[in-house]
């Protein structure tokens, strides 16, 4: 696996990448040799914040955590993307159990023991909800969002007839997530 370690608002010395790199090799494993990890480092008032991105078969496999020990924000980034790539590799078991010859190249790159994997379902899907999609814009979708008090809301564009999530990010801001076809 190749690292690709970025500071923001901090400077990346050799011994933090060092550092870096060795708490990524608990999960070099779990990767084909030629994935690229990006590992974002940066600093905000005393609160360190560690983004790690591995594009990976059409999917991303992603953590990001914030912590004031820059150290402890990155072990348990690792311990999100472990738990990350033990779903897929279940999910992907699942899928090959059910058509072996599609699914069977996804399911050899990942190199997961056996061992790990239990036969728990993994999500548990409680309520259904119904709701009218209605067109408008990302403005008038926020105000409606934040009127209902969700994170997200899902709304038929009304330029484009495509349907969009507007959601509320961490840092208080929002986005909008459109459909590629």
């Amino acid at each position: 696996m190749l690292y690709n370690i970025i500071g923001k608002n901090i400077d990346v010395w050799d011994k933090t990448k060092e550092a870096v790199e060795h708490k990524m090799d608990r999960i070099h494993k779990l990767f084909p040799e030629d994935a690229v990890a990006t590992i974002t480092l940066s600093l905000e008032k005393l609160v360190s914040t560690v983004e790690v991105t591995i594009p990976m078969n059409k999917r991303i496999i992603r953590a990001e955590v914030s912590d004031y020990d820059m150290i402890a924000a990155l072990d348990k980034a690792v311990d999100i993307l472990d738990g990350q790539i033990v779903r897929y590799k279940k999910r992907m078991r699942t899928k090959v159990r059910q058509n072996a010859e599609n699914y069977m190249a996804e399911y050899q790159t990942i190199l997961v023991p056996e061992a790990e994997l239990d036969e728990e379902p993994l999500y548990k899907i409680e309520r259904v909800k119904h709701f009218e999609v209605k067109p408008m814009d990302a403005e008038e979708a926020v105000m409606e969002m934040e009127m209902i008090g969700h994170n997200f809301f899902v709304f038929r564009n009304g330029e484009t007839d495509a349907l969009n999530v507007v959601y509320k990010r961490k840092n208080g801001s929002y986005g909008v997530i459109e459909p590629e076809y």
